[in-house]
């Protein structure tokens, strides 16, 4: 873990137990959580803090080796699927249903509840293995 930009000390411990494979939702504000998967809420009012911003914050920690976005966001929220891209750069992307997306954020080892309300706001970050070749 690099340290840097987390002072929130949940976030920084999920991020510092992430193993290979191991999965982090970042979500908006109406993304279902199940009662088994790790809730991390850091929504004050509508849009405090906003998705984008987020996720930006995890990333300055996180060694992301793929991510998954419901193939919604492409069509119902074109900028944030643009910040998202300009956010991870590099990183191979994959889209999945909306309802596979739900179901599979359900395996996450904890979701990130943003205060965001614009739709299909939600990525699935994949952790990669830092400093090994695969």
């Amino acid at each position: 873990m690099k340290k840097i930009g987390i002072i929130n000390a949940p976030i920084s411990s999920i991020v510092a137990h992430l193993e290979h494979s191991d999965m982090l939702t970042v979500a908006d504000a109406g993304l279902p959580i199940p009662s088994t998967t790790q809730r991390i809420d850091l929504a004050l009012k509508p849009g405090v803090p906003g998705f984008l911003e987020t996720l930006e914050v995890v990333l300055i920690e996180m060694y992301v080796e793929k991510a998954y976005l419901s193939e919604d966001v492409l069509t119902k929220s074109p900028q944030i699927y643009a910040g998202i891209e300009k956010l991870l750069g590099n990183v191979p992307v994959e889209t999945l249903s909306h309802t596979e997306f739900k179901k599979r954020s359900g395996t996450s080892k904890a979701i990130i509840r943003t205060a965001e309300f614009t739709p299909f706001a939600n990525i699935i970050l994949v952790s990669g293995a830092w400093g090994f070749d695969r």
